[in-house]
Parts: structure tokens; sequence; C-alpha cells
């Protein structure tokens, strides 16, 4: 079956800034949204059935899924009601565990991506940017192994516990290149940049009927959400408005110019029906992402494995629709693209609930380990930031503040803390700009704060950079300055590159 055969077969604005924060119920109000969603409330037979699933699953499989630039307040189960864009994924929310406010530690794939599969930050595992060294004719490309060699993947731990591992992606910013692959026996990445799930299922599903019999551990990816992945055939804009004068049609290069755009000048200039426009096509993709997912399970399912698997589904990070007027990811550290979601799905698990507690994406690592009950050495436990979320998962508290951080394409150099009682702040370091937000009345994050409360921004700055301090960053020991590191082909035009 060719590439294109298989992914034809799994196919199946700011509307104004305030209307739209209105419509789709993000921040502050997907809390108020989960209030009523299935699972939140509970009732005494399903609390009586989380009280007695079990919380350790020796040699079960899991089932990691990573939909590539997923915003959370596009998902349903997130509290997003505009279109009805993943029910695959709402139904499997609806029967597991919801964690609706979960931050990721960067905001662009590279760096995030890494994070799950070392439990350390993107400091630690160093892969910031695609080129560990950019200066032509001698660059050399970012890779674990070699920035980080003493870090050991999540991958290698269940390998070594006898697990099979299989990795399916779409290339690009998860590229066996960079040292995905480590720990994998198989790692697959889609011939080209920002490859489909319609390509990574059809080979994920291959290589799972020849392990099915095995434990084993699956990492699944694609960029079908990604603004450089258009789907085959081209888009049937069956969301967007019918009066639309087509000014954008959703193309990879009318992106990336707007992607560049707002990088350059710090700002996109955009209509509002451009920017209905973009999230309508937007949700097109999450729609057809989520009908190919559906299938995935459809096909586990015939393999009886549904029984025997803990299912784990997030997002690397967000994408921005010029909330803060720039568009797709990494330049910032805004909420559209640090909250993703995050939904474990434990084995014969009937009843689901909605966990608020703020978590980090670096506790993906140790919450898996834990679940699969793996024997873990002493290095790798002492090398995971995070924490388990099983506490959180038996109803005990798991709320943390959590940091993230991005050196994007060297553009900029931002870091960052989200306290779990709602402030936020984003240190600008080439620069020593503050931001600092009250998530709770400000959850779109539209006034800085700075002027107003300057002992709480000079308090939570120090308490970021305390915080690089600890892992072995001091953010005070060198200049910042702005460069270059390209990661698409259009950058750095005139420059010999490797």
């Amino acid at each position: 079956m060719s590439h294109k055969e298989s992914k034809n077969e799994f196919d199946v604005a700011l509307i104004n800034r305030r209307d739209f924060i209105k419509k789709t119920a993000v921040g502050a109000g997907v809390l108020a949204a989960t209030m009523a969603m299935p699972g939140f409330m509970l009732s005494n037979a399903d609390a009586a059935k989380l009280a007695n699933l079990p919380m350790k699953y020796k040699d079960y499989n899991v089932v990691f899924v990573s939909f590539d630039a997923l915003q959370a307040a596009h998902v349903g189960a997130q509290g997003y009601s505009t279109r009805n864009v993943t029910p695959t994924i709402d139904a499997m929310a609806k029967k597991g565990f919801n964690f609706v406010n979960n931050i990721s530690v960067a905001s662009w794939t590279v760096p995030a991506s890494m994070t799950w599969f070392t439990g350390v930050y993107p400091s630690e595992h160093r892969l910031t940017n695609k080129f560990s060294v950019f200066n032509p004719p001698n660059n050399v490309l970012s890779n674990l192994k070699k920035l980080s060699p003493e870090l050991v993947t999540l991958a290698e731990v269940l390998k070594e516990n006898g697990y099979a591992t299989g990795g399916f992606t779409g290339n690009a910013g998860v590229s066996g290149f960079f040292g995905y692959s480590q720990g994998f026996d198989e790692y697959f990445f889609e011939k080209g940049k920002f490859g489909s799930m319609g390509v990574s299922i059809p080979k994920g599903l291959e290589w799972l009927q020849k392990n099915k019999d095995k434990k084993f551990f699956m990492f699944l990816h694609g960029y079908d959400m990604h603004g450089q992945n258009v789907p085959d055939g081209g888009f049937d804009y069956r969301f967007v408005d019918k009066g639309y004068d087509k000014k954008f049609t959703g193309s990879a290069a009318e992106q990336e110019a707007l992607r560049e755009e707002g990088l350059e000048k710090g700002s996109v200039a955009l209509r509002e029906e451009d920017v209905k426009f973009w999230r309508a096509i937007y949700d097109e993709k999450i729609q057809r992402t989520d009908a190919r997912f559906k299938k995935f399970l459809e096909e586990y399912e015939k393999m009886g494995l549904m029984d025997k698997t803990i299912f784990v589904l997030t997002s690397d990070h967000g994408t921005e629709f010029h909330e803060h007027k720039r568009f797709d990811h990494g330049f910032s550290l805004y909420d559209e693209l640090i909250h993703v979601p995050l939904v474990i799905k434990l084995p014969k698990q009937k009843a689901g609930k909605v966990i608020k507690d703020q978590v980090s994406s670096i506790d993906v690592m140790p919450t898996i380990l834990d679940l699969l009950d793996v024997k873990v050495s002493d290095n790798v436990k002492k090398q995971m930031r995070g924490t388990t979320l099983v506490t959180g998962l038996k109803g005990k508290s798991v709320a943390k503040d959590v940091f993230f951080e991005t050196d994007y394409r060297q553009y900029t150099y931002k870091r960052g803390i989200q306290t779990k009682d709602g402030w936020k702040l984003i240190y600008t370091l080439e620069d020593k700009s503050r931001e600092l937000y009250n998530l709770k009345n400000d959850p779109h994050e539209t006034k800085n704060l700075v002027e107003r409360e300057p002992r709480r921004a000079y308090e939570l700055e120090q308490r970021v950079f305390a915080h690089f301090k600890s892992i072995g960053h001091d953010l005070n020991s060198k200049q910042w300055i702005p460069g270059l590191n390209p990661v698409y082909d259009s950058q750095a035009k005139g420059v010999q590159k490797k």
C-alpha cells in the first residue's frame, strides 16, 4: 500500500476577540465549563468504580499519542463548544482522567516533546533548537546523545524492562535524527516534513500486528493540525463562512508568511474575518485528525488490546491565531501556546473524572513509569524533574507551580512561571522585559500588571531565576543575544546551510 493510499484510507477571529472568548469558553471559562462536564460531578456508582480502579499495571501496554499543535481551547473535553471537532478524544476523556489544566514546558515541538521522553526541562536536555551550532558551513544538528549523553529516555527504560518499543511520527521536530529514536526498536518518521497520521497510523498498525502478543510501548504522532500540513486533496472548508472573500486559502505558504511577518514585525495585520477563517480551517484539521484516530482505535480494538492498554493523549504545544497579534507558535509563552490537553485512560476504566489541578508536561514520564510499575534505576529517578500524577488519579491534589521556556530559533529567549493560584510571569532575557498576569481575572493575558504589582513581579522573577539555577542554568551567567537558528528552508536566505 502506498503512502498516498494509506492516507486516503484513513481520512474520513479573532472573530472579534470578545466574541471569540465568549464563544469558545477558553481560559477561566474552561474551568467553568468543566463543572458541567459528565464525569466532574461523580455519581456514587462512578466514584466507587474509580475508588476500586487499580493504579499499578505491570506488563500492560502503553499507547502514547501526540496530536501536534493542538490548542486546549479547541478541544471539546476542555470546554470548546463552537464546533464538535474532537468527539473521539472527548469520548476517551469522558471515560478517563481529563487534566484540564496541563501546561507544556515549551511552546514548540523540538524542546517540548523531548521533555516527555527524558523527564527534564529543555535547558537540561538541550534540544532547544534545530541546530546545536549554526555557523555555516560548520552547522551541527541537535542530537540528544551528543548534547546530553547521560540522559536515559522513557523508551530506553521500558525496553530494559522487556517492552517492545515502536514510534510512528510525522518527522520534522520529532525526527529520529534529533535522538527521538533512542530506545525504540522501530522508529518511523515520514519522508519530508510535517507528515500526517494518515501515514503514521497505518505504519503503527502494521507494527502492532507483529507485536500484539508482546507487551509494548507505542508512540503515535502526526502534524495534521500543524499550519504546515494541508490535507490530501486540499480543504473542503466545511466550517468557513460562505461569504468569505477568499483572501486566504489556508496553504502552508500563506501560514508560513504570516508566521514570519509576526516574527519580523512583532505583529500580523489581519482582518477579523481572516482570523475567523484560519480558526475554521484549524477546526477542519482537528476534526479530520480526530476521525483518523477513531479509525485507529477501531482497528486497535479488533486486535483485542483495549483492556490491556493505558492510553495517554496529549499535545506538545498549542498554536496562536492572533490572540496576541502573532501566528503559529514557538516565539511566546502565552496560554494559547502552552495550555494543552492531557487525557489518561486506564484499562477497563468506565468512569471518568475531570482533574482541575495545574500540572506540567514534565510529569508524563514519571506517571507512565509509575502506572506500569517497572524497575527504574536510581539514576533515572534522580534524573526526572516531574512528579507522578497517579496520586491525582486517586483523588489527592497534584497541583503545582509550573515552569516553561523557549529559545525559539534564537529570535528570543523567554522563561516563565505559572503558579497554582493563578499568577503568571514571562521574563524575556534579551531585553529583561517582564509580563505579569492574573489568570483568574485575566485568563487571556491582556493586562500586564508589572507596574501595578511590582513586588509580586519581583518575587516571581526571583523564583524563575532560582528554578533555572537549581537545574544548573544560571540565567545571569551570559548575554542573551538574538541570533539565527533556522528551522524552515525559507529562512536564512543567502546563508549556506548544512
